[in-house]
């Protein structure tokens, strides 16, 4: 169905993503594929529907500050469109009160009408009772999150990541210089601005429609390059990327290796193998050999069964993706505290598939977009115990409070017999 609006399209992107275990950007890409809605519309759209998620507590506190019954699931989000325009986008009072009331049916059009009205008439004092609340309440983020990041980084860093994590993700993009320099890209696209710190790296202020098309640069944050970084891998070598999709890391690796060897990219989904080949075909990627498999089943592929053994390794593995929260502003509400149990479980398996094809003298990065020690140090410690022929040469974390950048880790281990 087109949606007519905006805020039509919101309210049905929040009812699809309550009722379902769907994750945002999924419905949101599916919703505005079949829209034909304009280019603003469409901005508002997801500025509404990922701010109210973003926001979501602290949303629902307001609302019931001023509704003690019972309110139904669908008045509910109604409710969320209108608190939201009103107390985070400033919207005119009228604007925001009468378009949310009109997307409300006949029965329910009064009840959201008076609350957005008397809504209105107590901002200030809605605003001053959310300072007195937990940290949970001021930044909608699950109390077991709070905890945890309390314990592991203190309560000033567990406050300040929950500010970055509410903050709109900037768009950066990795110049390939298999297609094109630096120097190059700069001239042909000068509304760029490059990091000074990650020279192949730029920041955008909108997707580079042209630029991605040519590829010219791929969309990803400054941190994932450093796990490839971390893992040198050299012309002609042969080397796998056990996790491969969507194509970033895999990209990057043929960039270092300059086009020259061989990369074998797995993944374990055939629509993610048939984006990755796409990508890296766009990226200029000519070495690439494209592998499905589930490396958490314990086994390598049959094809690779016969290999003389790896020159490098980057397993960037599957993960609680905590590290790039503001990137996925659903994930606090999807993770649960057993995630932090299973996913250490799935990772070492798949550690434990792919260790055996690394020849002596080669090197293994592990990787995550996670900032849990249990997914990251915890796991490596485990893992070099369990395989003591493994030496840990390296490790590097990346902090979004510390180091301005979306959260990461690496660890580098060189196989020693």
């Amino acid at each position: 169905m087109a949606h007519r609006s905006a805020r039509e399209l919101a309210l049905a992107a929040l009812r699809d993503w309550r009722t379902s275990e769907k994750f945002a950007d999924a419905i949101l890409a599916r919703l505005l594929s079949s829209s034909d809605l304009s280019g603003p519309d469409r901005a508002f759209a997801t500025e509404l529907f990922y701010g109210i998620l973003r926001n979501l507590i602290l949303i629902d506190f307001w609302i019931g500050e001023l509704r003690s019954g019972r309110l139904d699931d669908n008045a509910r989000d109604l409710l969320r469109l209108g608190f939201y325009q009103l107390f985070f986008l400033e919207t005119p009072e009228h604007a925001a009160v009468y378009e949310t009331v009109a997307l409300a049916g006949p029965r329910a059009r009064a009840l959201i009408n008076g609350i957005l009205r008397n809504a209105v008439r107590t901002k200030d004092p809605l605003r001053g009772a959310a300072k007195m609340q937990t940290l949970s309440v001021q930044t909608s983020h699950p109390q077991f999150l709070i905890d945890r990041w309390t314990r592991n980084f203190s309560a000033e860093n567990t406050a300040a990541l929950c500010e970055w994590n509410n903050r709109p993700a900037p768009i950066y993009a990795r110049i390939n210089r298999l297609r094109i320099s630096t120097p190059e890209f700069l001239s042909k696209y000068p509304k760029t601005e490059p990091i000074p710190a990650r020279q192949n790296f730029v920041r955008l202020t909108n997707i580079p429609t042209e630029a991605l098309a040519e590829g010219h640069c791929y969309i990803q944050d400054p941190s994932t390059a450093a796990v490839c970084e971390l893992l040198e891998p050299k012309a002609g070598e042969y080397v796998l990327d056990a996790c491969a999709a969507p194509g970033g890391k895999t990209g990057h690796l043929a960039e270092l290796m300059e086009n020259r060897g061989s990369v074998v990219a797995c993944d374990r989904d055939p629509q993610r193998i048939r984006t990755l080949q796409e990508n890296l075909e766009r990226l200029g990627v000519e070495i690439a050999r494209f592998v499905e498999h589930d490396w958490a089943t314990g086994e390598p592929p049959v094809s690779l069964a016969g290999s003389s053994g790896f020159d490098r390794i980057l397993v960037d593995a599957p993960c609680s993706n905590t590290g790039v929260m503001r990137r996925r502003v659903d994930l606090r509400w999807r993770l649960r505290p057993k995630d932090f149990s299973r996913m250490p479980e799935e990772q070492l398996r798949i550690l434990r598939a792919v260790i055996p094809l690394l020849k002596i003298g080669g090197t293994l990065v592990y990787s995550t977009c996670s900032i849990e020690p249990e997914e990251n140090q915890d796991l490596i410690r485990a893992a070099s115990r369990e395989f003591p022929f493994l030496s840990l040469m390296e490790e590097i974390a990346w902090l979004p409070f510390r180091d301005g950048f979306d959260g990461a880790y690496g660890a580098k281990l060189v196989r020693v017999q």
